[in-house]
C-alpha cells in the first residue's frame, strides 16, 4: 500500500531525523520535507504563539497543510506537550502525539507515547551560579537552554543556545535591565536529545500500529479501542478491576475482534482483588 510513494514529514525542527529512517525501512516510503513550511504558525513551545487548538487536532492540521502544500496525499507529523505526568504528580511527562495520514485511502492512525523520559524544566534565576547549576541539571550543552526576561515576557528571547559564553553573556545583558532572568529548556526537537529518542520511540509504536492489519479487510491500523476489565481473582474467583480482554477495531469496515487473556494471564493474584484485599 505504501511502496515506494511519497511521504511528507511536518516538521522544521528536524524530526526527520528519526522519523524517515524507520518509515522508509519498514514501509518502503520515500520521505521529504518543505523548509519553507512554518508548523510554529500553529503554536510555539515557548509560548509567543499559543496553541489553540488540541494535540491531536494541531498535529492533524500540520499534517494536512503540508500536505496540501506539497502536492501530496501521504504525510505525517507530531505534536509535543510537556508538564506534570497525569498520574505521577510529582514528575514532569513527554506527551507526544504521531498522526498518519494516507489521503488515497481514506486512513489516519494516531498514537500516544507518554514518557517520563524528559529533562523539561524552568526557573527564575538571580545570578551566573544559579544559571549554571540549572545548565547542569538539564544536561546543557547537549540540550539547548532558552533566555527571557520573565516566564511570560516574550519581548526578548534567546532561543537555542548551546554555548556557554553565549549562555553567560546573554544571562548578564538581561540581568542588567531586571533583577533575575527566566531559563527552561529549549524543547525543540533539534534542541533536545531526550526528546528526540520518544519520538523515534513514538514512530516505532507508529509502524506497530501501521503493520497491525484487519482480518477481515486487510486495511492497516487494526488496534486496540477499548479494554474490558475483569480478570477473576484466583482465590475468591470474584472478578477484579485488571484486563480480561481487548477489543480491537478496524476504522475502515469496523469490524471488531476481542483478545481475551491479553497478559497470558487466566486469573488475578488475590493482591488486587478488591474483596481479598480491600
Amino acid at each position: 500500500m505504501f511502496e515506494n510513494r511519497k511521504l511528507f514529514i511536518a516538521t522544521k525542527h528536524n524530526k526527520d531525523q528519526v522519523i524517515a529512517p524507520i518509515l522508509e525501512k519498514e514501509l518502503g516510503v520515500i520521505c521529504f520535507t518543505d523548509n519553507t513550511y512554518d508548523t510554529d504558525a500553529l503554536g510555539t513551545f515557548t509560548g509567543e504563539i499559543e496553541r489553540t487548538m488540541d494535540p491531536i487536532s494541531t498535529a492533524r492540521e500540520k499534517c494536512l497543510r503540508g500536505m496540501q502544500l506539497n502536492a501530496c496525499d501521504l504525510g505525517i507529523a507530531s505534536e509535543g506537550s510537556f508538564g506534570p505526568h497525569p498520574s505521577m504528580f510529582f514528575a514532569h511527562a513527554d506527551d507526544e502525539f504521531l498522526i498518519f495520514i494516507d489521503r488515497a485511502n481514506n486512513l489516519e492512525i494516531v498514537i500516544r507515547e507518554l514518557s517520563t523520559e524528559t529533562n523539561f524544566n524552568g526557573e527564575i534565576v538571580h545570578g551566573e551560579k544559579e544559571l549554571i547549576e540549572f545548565a547542569h541539571k538539564i544536561g546543557f550543552p547537549d540540550h539547548a537552554l532558552i533566555l527571557k526576561k520573565s516566564q511570560e515576557d516574550f519581548t526578548e528571547i534567546f532561543k537555542g543556545i548551546k554555548d556557554i559564553e553565549k549562555l553567560k553573556i546573554i544571562f548578564h545583558q538581561l540581568h542588567a535591565k531586571n533583577k533575575s532572568v527566566y531559563v527552561e529548556t529549549d524543547m525543540r526537537a533539534m534542541n533536545n536529545p531526550t526528546r528526540m529518542k520518544v519520538i523515534k520511540k513514538a514512530t516505532e509504536k507508529l509502524v506497530e500500529k501501521i503493520k497491525s492489519t484487519c482480518p477481515r479487510c486487510n486495511m492497516p491500523g487494526f488496534s486496540i479501542t477499548d479494554a474490558k476489565k475483569g480478570l477473576r481473582c484466583s482465590l475468591c474467583n470474584s472478578p477484579t478491576r485488571s484486563v480480561l480482554s481487548y477489543i480491537y477495531e478496524c476504522q475502515h469496515c469496523h469490524f471488531t475482534k476481542e483478545d481475551e487473556y491479553p497478559n497470558h494471564k487466566t486469573s488475578e493474584d488475590p493482591m488486587y482483588c478488591d474483596y481479598c484485599n480491600p
